[in-house]
């Protein structure tokens, strides 16, 4: 489309058809849902912060600047009272304004093509949000003696007494053992905590003996990825008796249940962890979201000298590159890799 053919539209609108193409993506499998609605809700929040009457060509990169700067101050509305803004101090983390302003780019980026403005915005923009110094503790890999710890624990709450009804719980289901076989498919598989909890039953499969687990990850890439006997082991038990049926004994889709027997939902996995994490040995304890059991899985299959292809496919990223964001350096592991130097074998006896 020539400069002369720009379609003239406001900025409510545009928000509104980007929003509906990035929602078919995920319908048609080009796009995560979760990854779709995070577009969408940065897309509607730029729309409320820019103004959504204006012509969307009319914006200058100075314009998307001042944007960026409200959405900086904007409250955080995960918090249950938001504190309120005070002048020239952030409310909104730089990670969260970091992926604000990659979700404004993909709309401008789509806007050129789709011929609402001539030129990208973006390329005049000056904010920047300020670059993370490094990934919080709970989010980076356990070591191996505080992994150990924690699958110990896991392992252990699954292979608690069966059956029977236990105090505050309910007796037609096992949630000690799901719990353990959350902890087991987060730190053994590393899947992203979206992936874990849209698992189905019949995406776990037998082939030549060993047990599969097909993963359903972002912009609809699947990967198989074979389970270790200890994590399989489990999975079978918990099939077998962790698991409540439905009304009318049908069997439910989800892998995963609620203490309701819903679909569990992401923002209580973080519960799961915690309360597996608190029957390991304080010495050996050591706070972590999913996101850290996802860096501990690729951590330590990198260290043991694992094809970084095959931690990738397991991983489910599409580059290898991408790997590095998630290998974090063990203690000792530099020390190790000096004493086997290529260069310098060993004396001789």
């Amino acid at each position: 489309m020539r400069p002369g053919e720009v379609e003239r539209v406001t900025v409510a609108e545009s928000v509104d058809r980007y929003v509906e193409m990035v929602r078919a993506k995920s319908v048609t499998g080009t796009l995560a849902p979760s990854s779709a609605e995070l577009y969408a809700r940065d897309a509607l929040t730029f729309a409320a912060l820019a103004g959504p009457g204006r012509v969307l060509d009319d914006l200058s990169g100075g314009d998307v600047d001042e944007v960026l700067l409200r959405f900086a101050r904007k409250p955080d509305g995960r918090r249950a009272r938001p504190e309120p803004a005070v002048a020239g101090v952030a409310s909104q983390s730089a990670a969260s304004q970091a992926r604000f302003r990659r979700s404004v780019s993909a709309f401008f980026r789509y806007a050129v093509v789709a011929g609402w403005v001539q030129l990208d915005p973006m390329a005049a923009v000056t904010v920047r949000p300020r670059r993370r110094g490094g990934l919080r503790a709970e989010r980076r890999a356990l070591t191996a003696e505080q992994a150990e710890g924690l699958l110990g624990a896991a392992r252990d709450l699954a292979a608690g007494p069966p059956g029977g009804a236990v105090a505050g719980r309910r007796a037609d289901q096992r949630t000690e053992l799901r719990d353990g076989l959350i902890v087991l498919l987060l730190a053994a598989v590393g899947p992203r905590v979206s992936e874990l909890t849209r698992a189905d039953v019949e995406h776990f499969f037998v082939n030549g003996g060993t047990r599969y687990w097909r993963i359903f990850g972002k912009g609809g890439r699947t990967r198989d990825v074979p389970l270790p006997g200890p994590v399989a082991d489990v999975l079978d038990a918990y099939l077998r008796d962790g698991r409540r049926l439905l009304d009318r004994g049908r069997e439910p889709k989800a892998l995963l249940l609620s203490w309701r027997g819903r679909r569990l939902a992401r923002g209580d996995v973080q519960g799961v962890i915690d309360r597996v994490l608190a029957r390991v040995e304080p010495e050996r304890r050591r706070g972590v979201t999913p996101h850290g059991l996802r860096h501990t899985t690729a951590t330590h299959l990198l260290a043991a000298a694992t094809d970084m292809d095959a931690v990738r496919r397991v991983l489910g990223h599409a580059d290898l590159s991408t790997l590095g964001r998630y290998r974090d350096e063990l203690p000792g592991e530099l020390e190790a890799a000096m004493r086997v130097h290529p260069l310098l074998p060993p004396p001789r006896a």
